[in-house]
Formats: C-alpha cells, sequence, structure tokens
C-alpha cells in the first residue's frame, strides 16, 4: 500500500479520464421522481486512482463548458 490507501495497481488510466468527461455531458439524461439521474452510474470508490482520474476528467470538461458559455455570454452582450 502507498500513501492514501491506494495500492500499486490503481494506476492513472485513460479510460477513466474519457467517462468523467463524458458523464460531465451526458449528465442529466434521465429523471425519475423527480430527481436528475446520470446516463451511466459509474461505480468507483472514492479513494482510488481511477476515481481520481474519473474526477479529473468531469472537473476538465466542467470548466471547458464554462470558457464555452463564458464566450457564449460576451458574444450575445455585445450583439
Amino acid at each position: 500500500m502507498r500513501r492514501n490507501g491506494l495500492s500499486k495497481y490503481d494506476a492513472p488510466l485513460r479510460v477513466q479520464y474519457e467517462w468523467g468527461y463524458q458523464d460531465f455531458f451526458n449528465w442529466g439524461e434521465s429523471v425519475e421522481n423527480n430527481r436528475i439521474k446520470p446516463k451511466t452510474e459509474r461505480k468507483l470508490h472514492t479513494n482510488t486512482m481511477q476515481f481520481r482520474e474519473w474526477q479529473r476528467g468531469w472537473n476538465d470538461a466542467y470548466y471547458a463548458n464554462l470558457k464555452r458559455v463564458q464566450r457564449n455570454e460576451q458574444t450575445r452582450a455585445r450583439s
């Protein structure tokens, strides 16, 4: 075991990063009991490197979307 309870097998994988990036944009695909649910639910434990890679992908998608929204608002304000 390494620091933070991670083992050497918890390697950062590109797949989890891409899952996080895609999950951000697929959020809210279904609604049940007045609750927005993700299109797919990932069963990743929070104290693993796979989850951290997924979270990194989610965060990158969030900030990419934020820049896009801010750019669209600025162009709309100029018109």
